[in-house]
């Protein structure tokens, strides 16, 4: 979208206001873009100008103070590109004057106009997609002849050029769950390029800080109604021809509801090396764009794309549409002998995010291949309703279908020359696939050392034998029955497992990945004690590669069976399956349990070379967010670390809260404690559903005993506020203490204070007394409010001293 030079002009004094966003045009030169149907959608600007920002809340203004260096975004800008899909050339006339030079400035700034305008081409084709004519209309630039535009659909991108910040941008979408954004993109000092999103809020955030009375209208319906997806996917059929090493072939037909209506443009992802060939509507060929990834978004690290469909008219709410695709390329990479990766090259076909849907697969494949798949083996179709593929079919290929037995929110399958392993849990078939050899890359175990002929001690008898080269087929039954052992598990505690079988299947690299049924399992995951010895593999690691089966099975319940709502709330998907798995590590060896939250601990505390804490990179509900430029490495110490973390913290304060009520039973089982009684009731009321943060507190609020209601509220709001968007580490210590003995018990007095703390966190403090000869006793928990807290408790006759939390049950500074 190039400049137009009959639009230049002089500008001074001009401002744009998008609720928290203020950015003024002190004095400069503007030249607006040619029209698209009519309408004026962006302006360059080079001068002197200003934007100010301001996050509503202390998460957000954390985030903007770590990449920016200060709290409240102030900086000035030298230029600045504006797309827009509203009036806001019309709102910057005023502050225009006749222009100089205007052909010379356009023309300087014209290509790099064109280049920036690639950017917000998917977005802008969403808002003008409504306005493009619909069957043999004519298209028109006349803006009084073009269809009216979506009032409640605003959209301003400023790309600016600060003086210290270098190029930044600021986004106000209306149509976005968030409406406000800013953020950055940065390469990282490992050469890995990132979105920095400084900060990223909803004009609802912005009206509860200011405390706006309810009378008085400040933002447009659109920016507060909910922001539901306007479609709704019942049922992918999707038939596949896979060619190893890395070709895939697809015809997907998705079968769609509108839930509101108005819209032509339909947006999906699907992977940048999967080239489409073909888009229909109900049978009728339809305009489609696959379009590029801003680089370094989440999106660009996953290797997806977007890709746009534009219905030959607009949706109508209620309206069932018939989507097919027909596309192909090389999204799959050969890692080894008989060893594929599916999905390190991008989603496999068309999706809209996490969302429950039907999925019906039937996949063609080469003789001597073994493919696994979400769903459960199902009969091929009868000739006459096999969808129809236009590649050639070869008359010595397997053909297997697999249908989900339950809504699922995302399908896949792996391929492989495997080995089998099995075992059973209960109903429950467990099956892993692996292959005799590992990854091209795979570490070698260290040659055994020659011993030196020169030196004066003995040498050993024997030959010097290398160790053998890992491998995961040797190990399948094993990795089984650890995934067996850990369905029984939670199945005793949190209902059945969801699906009739689970099958592992080996994955090239250090990352392991859940799906419904099926599990990508790293190759490490398939070593057994001996392989991680011979690679010098240090404890914790170890102990966690150990786990990783029972981590990936807990997934099934946390994460798949019920999904998070946003990005927000992705953390108790990695932090539950991680500590469900831990639960069983506990009961069976509580020392490795301690080694493994240790590691949790030191690694949120461990200074990058840039001398960051990962612990700092902000709260677990930034979610993705947390992968950054600053640090790398915050996304994996804060999503799993502190994640856990969380989790240990609050079932600690339950069964505390047990013990302080006199239930403690000692034949009660695990499964009857209060942690696992309230993630009963999350399976049960959330099971095929998204559940947000503040949802899952709120059952775990529910049956909150006395013991454990700050202020006498039965609420975890003190827990989400300080500890779950919070970041610290806090160092308690105790003060003051004094012990006086009354009747036949004593009397204990003290302060505890909170340190490298904020001044407003809460944390449930347990405290216990050390009487000569006896094991600590638990005395109760006291809220520590702020830096000291007093408290006063009875204890038993004899007490000399106090301890808090020796059972390291709080997240508290490395010692």
């Amino acid at each position: 979208m190039g400049l137009d030079s009959t639009r230049v002009f002089k500008v001074r004094s001009a401002s744009l206001d998008r609720s928290a966003i203020h950015i003024t045009l002190e004095d400069g030169t503007i030249a607006f873009t040619k029209d698209v149907l009519g309408r004026i959608t962006g302006a360059f600007f080079e001068g002197e100008g200003e934007v100010l920002l301001a996050p509503p809340n202390d998460v957000e203004r954390k985030s903007m103070s770590l990449f920016t260096g200060m709290a409240i975004l102030e900086e000035r800008f030298s230029t600045a590109y504006f797309r827009f899909n509203d009036n806001t050339a019309r709102e910057l006339q005023p502050g225009l004057r006749a222009p100089e030079q205007a052909e010379k400035f356009a023309a300087r700034w014209d290509q790099t106009a064109h280049n920036l305008a690639q950017v917000d081409a998917m977005r802008m084709l969403a808002s003008f997609s409504e306005m493009l004519p619909v069957g043999d209309e004519k298209v028109s630039n006349d803006p009084l002849a073009a269809r009216a535009a979506n009032p409640d659909d605003r959209m301003l991108h400023a790309r600016l050029q600060g003086n210290k910040l270098g190029v930044f941008d600021i986004v106000f979408d209306s149509t976005a769950g968030e409406q406000i954004e800013a953020g950055q993109l940065r390469t990282a000092d490992n050469g890995a390029m990132y979105y920095d999103v400084w900060t990223s809020f909803s004009t609802e955030d912005t009206r509860r800080s200011r405390a706006v009375p309810k009378q008085i209208p400040e933002t447009l319906p659109a920016e507060t109604e909910s922001h539901e997806d306007p479609i709704f996917i019942q049922r992918y059929v999707i038939n596949a021809h896979v060619r190893p090493p890395k070709q895939l072939d697809a015809e997907v037909q998705l079968q769609l509801d509108v839930v509101r209506g108005g819209s032509r443009f339909l947006a999906f992802e699907l992977s940048r090396f999967l080239q489409i060939q073909t888009v229909e509507a109900d049978g009728r060929p339809v305009e489609f764009i696959h379009n590029p990834a801003v680089e370094g978004t989440q999106l660009a690290r996953s290797a997806n794309d977007m890709l746009a469909v534009i219905l030959p008219e607009p949706a109508r709410k209620g309206q069932k549409i018939s989507l097919r695709f027909v596309y192909g390329g090389e999204v799959l990479a050969e890692k080894g002998k008989g060893l594929l990766y599916v999905g390190e090259r991008g989603t496999w076909y068309p999706n809209r995010g996490l969302a429950m849907a039907d999925f019906d697969l039937t996949f063609h494949y080469p003789p001597g291949w073994t493919l696994l798949a979400t769903g459960k083996p199902a009969p091929l179709f009868p000739p006459s309703t096999k969808p129809q593929n236009p590649s050639v079919t070869a008359s010595d290929e397997q053909v297997a279908r697999w249908v989900s037995e339950r809504t699922i929110p995302v399908a896949g399958f792996n391929l492989g020359k495997y080995v089998r392993g099995a075992a059973q849990a209960g109903n429950v078939v467990v099956e892993t696939y692996a292959t005799a050899g590992v990854e091209r890359d795979f570490p070698n175990p260290p040659a055994p050392t020659v011993p030196d002929p020169t030196s004066p001690l003995p040498r050993l008898p024997g030959p010097l034998i290398a160790p053998p080269a890992p491998s995961p087929a040797r190990n399948a039954t094993a990795v089984a029955e650890a995934a067996a052992q850990a369905i029984r598990y939670y199945a005793e505690r949190f209902g059945p497992f969801p699906y009739s079988q689970l099958a592992l299947t080996q994955l090239p690299g250090k990352e392991s990945q859940g799906w419904p049924g099926l599990v990508f399992l790293s190759s490490y995951a398939f070593l057994n004690q001996a392989e991680r010895e011979n690679l010098h593999m240090n404890a914790p690691g170890a102990i966690i590669d150990q786990l990783v089966p029972a981590h990936e099975t807990a997934h099934q319940w946390w994460g798949d069976l019920i999904t998070w709502s946003t990005y927000r709330d992705q953390w108790f998907s990695e932090g539950l399956a991680s500590y469900c798995s831990l639960m069983m590590l506990q009961e069976n060896n509580p020392a490795a349990f301690r080694v493994v939250m240790e590691k949790y601990r030191q690694e949120l505390t461990a200074k990058n070379k840039d001398g960051n804490y990962p612990k700092d990179a902000g709260p677990v509900t930034l979610g993705t967010r947390l992968l950054s430029s600053h640090s790398p490495e915050g996304y994996e110490a804060i999503n799993y670390g502190r994640a856990t973390w969380l989790f240990h913290m609050l079932r600690s304060m339950l069964q505390d809260a047990n013990t302080e009520a006199g239930k403690k039973d000692r034949g009660r089982r695990v499964v009857e404690e209060p942690f696992v009684r309230s993630l009963r009731k999350v399976r049960e009321r959330y099971e095929g559903k998204a559940i947000s943060t503040g949802e899952l507190l709120d059952v775990f609020a529910e049956d909150l005993p006395p013991s454990l209601r700050y202020e006498g509220k039965a609420s975890l709001d003190w827990f989400l506020e300080g500890w779950v968007n919070g970041t610290s580490l806090p160092r308690l210590e105790l003060q003051s203490v004094k012990f006086a003995p009354k009747a036949n018990a004593t009397v204990v007095t003290g302060v505890i204070r909170q340190k490298d703390a904020p001044e407003d966190l809460v944390t449930s403090v347990p405290i216990y007394a050390v009487v000569s000869g006896k094991a600590p006793t638990l005395l109760g928990r006291v809220f520590a409010d702020g830096a000291e807290t007093s408290f006063h408790l009875s204890a038993p006759a004899g007490t000399h001293k106090l301890l808090l939390d020796p059972n390291g049950t709080i997240l508290t500074a490395p010692k």
